[in-house]
């Protein structure tokens, strides 16, 4: 058996899982912590490294309390992480700024200029983007992709460029804390689109960063997510109230494992994730781009397969928006535990729980409202950073009661409609593994299930797969399990749902509808947002 402590860093808050692995894994304990994710005028978001080692270490402290565990007794240390971060440090891994979050955006013109002139395909220089498909499988042809915030700090801030060293993701940043090792794992380093994935040259392109004006030197060495990447320091390991020499294993980005905590191993396997932003993801054997509906093929945790990835930036934040900005009025009540509903005998844990049951007392279709869940922009199937959200087809009739069931609908239209662009060029599974807090909700697993026509599984504790991921691949490190193919039985489904045909016809006009909002008001968000961001 192998005691795993697993940190799932996120993009509002950090999860920190204690896990046991031997036949089985066991959850012995939990606990998380939040913190910020700052946006500033011109598209920016950025986070405070500081305050991601305060989350770690003061979630840390309350597991050990709560489990009474012995700091000892843990064999390794692991993470599950929000990709895409640009973390960029000097000799000694502080940060010469502030950390650029994945919602970043503010490098539009370093991207016109990168990628943006001469022949086009896409929107794309023909060469540039012909090149990087070859080397890397992928193509840096959105805003928020990291090749240009690292571009924008050279551009805009010299003085602290200067002083880079490295430039890491959000978990290496804290393995380099921990362990005074830089380092990026295979599937963080191809996320930066500068990874050359070909079997013979397989490593950091220099033809790629030359393409695009990259130091190559500010590229650490690349691990795998099950190997060491050093081990605790004694002051880290003191201010966490860990053991210092405790392994640090390499883990491995959310969009790597958490499909392995979810159980997906094996080829041909989806699964769909609703946390901050939400994705639909295919393991396939080979590297396959669509570049029409912004999906590729990442390279992942599972050795010689691949991750075919379709992203929305706001799926789960559309939820917590509803939650702030629709039920807001509810929330002094509920927090004075006053009753809510008029019932006296109903006892709600959370407002999410209460928000559940006012969706599900409302018929499908929201009463033909429908909205789009674009809260910052959108990535798939189509990149357009200044698209939002709205509520489409109000009456006077409408009410919060239907404003709440739309958002919830329209998230799961949008996850609808990335699984269908997969569809064009793979095939995905009849049975999806729904994951993430927004699985947490049998009202918004139903949901899905009749929106997509799927059937829909979901695993214990979905919210923390990321986490559960982490430990399994550090426990393939450890020889605990044999193989990330041999995961597969440790994660049976807990609950399945399947789709209600009844409803079937008005979700399908809905969704038609919702297909065709985009397109009709482009030019609207464009001349609303534009440059305001």
């Amino acid at each position: 058996m192998a005691r795993i402590l697993a940190y799932d860093i996120g993009t509002t808050g950090v999860k920190t899982c204690l896990y046991e692995i031997s036949k089985s894994i066991k959850l012995v304990g939990a606990a998380s912590e939040g913190y910020e994710l700052y946006t500033l005028p011109g598209g920016g978001a950025e986070q405070h490294a500081d305050e991601w080692w305060s989350g770690i270490c003061k979630s840390t402290a309350e597991l050990l309390k709560d489990t009474g565990i012995d700091p000892a007794s843990i064999d390794g240390i692991t993470f599950c992480s929000q990709m895409q971060g640009l973390v960029l440090v000097d000799e000694k891994g502080t940060p010469v700024r502030h950390p650029m979050s994945y919602m970043d955006q503010r490098a539009s013109e370093e991207m016109k200029a990168g990628i943006g002139q001469g022949v086009k395909i896409a929107g794309m220089n023909v060469n540039k983007l012909v090149k990087s498909l070859l080397v890397t499988g992928a193509v840096s042809g959105s805003v928020k992709d990291p090749v240009w915030r690292y571009l924008w700090v050279k551009n805009h801030e010299p003085e602290k460029f200067r002083k880079v060293r490295w430039w890491l993701d959000v978990k290496e940043y804290i393995i380099g804390r921990m362990t005074g090792e830089f380092i990026m794992t295979e599937d963080s380093a191809w996320s930066t689109f500068l990874y050359d994935t070909r079997k013979k040259t397989r490593g950091w392109s220099s033809e790629i960063c030359d393409l695009f004006d990259i130091d190559i030197k500010h590229l650490p060495p690349v691990i795998k997510t099950t190997d060491v990447a050093g081990k605790l320091r004694e002051a880290q390991a003191a201010e966490l109230g860990l053991a210092p020499g405790t392994p640090v294993y390499g883990g491995g980005g959310d969009a790597s494992l958490i499909g392995i905590g979810a159980g997906c191993v094996r080829a041909g396997e989806t699964h769909i994730y609703c946390g901050t932003s939400g994705w639909v993801s295919t393991l396939v054997k080979r590297q396959i781009v669509d570049t029409d509906s912004m999906i590729a093929a990442s390279v992942g945790a599972a050795p010689g397969l691949y991750n075919y990835f379709a992203e929305m930036e706001t799926a789960g934040k559309s939820l917590e928006w509803v939650k702030d900005h629709l039920a807001k009025d509810e929330i002094g009540v509920y927090m004075n535990k006053e009753e809510i509903t008029g019932s006296k005998e109903k006892v709600y844990t959370s407002l999410y729980d209460y928000m559940s049951e006012v969706i599900d007392s409302c018929p499908a279709g929201a009463g033909g409202v429908i909205f789009t869940p674009w809260l910052h922009g959108n990535r798939c199937p189509f990149e357009d950073h200044n698209s939002r959200g709205m509520f489409f087809n109000i009456s006077l009739d409408t009410g919060k009661t239907e404003m709440l069931r739309a958002v919830t609908e329209g998230v799961c239209y949008h996850l609808r409609w990335m699984l269908e662009c997969e569809d064009k060029k793979i095939k995905t599974s009849k049975k999806i593994r729904f994951v993430g807090g927004g699985a947490l909700s049998a009202v918004t697993c139903q949901i899905l299930a009749d929106i997509t026509g799927r059937t829909i599984e979901t695993v214990d504790n979905p919210q923390n797969v990321g986490a559960a991921g982490a430990a399994l691949t550090a426990a393939v490190g450890m020889g605990i399990v044999k193989s990330l193919d041999g995961i597969k039985a440790l994660i049976p489904a807990s609950a399945v749902y399947r789709a209600h045909s009844r409803d079937s016809k008005v979700y399908d006009r809905n969704y038609e509808v919702f297909k065709n909002l985009h397109r009709s008001n482009k030019k609207n968000f464009e001349k609303l947002n534009d440059g305001l961001l």
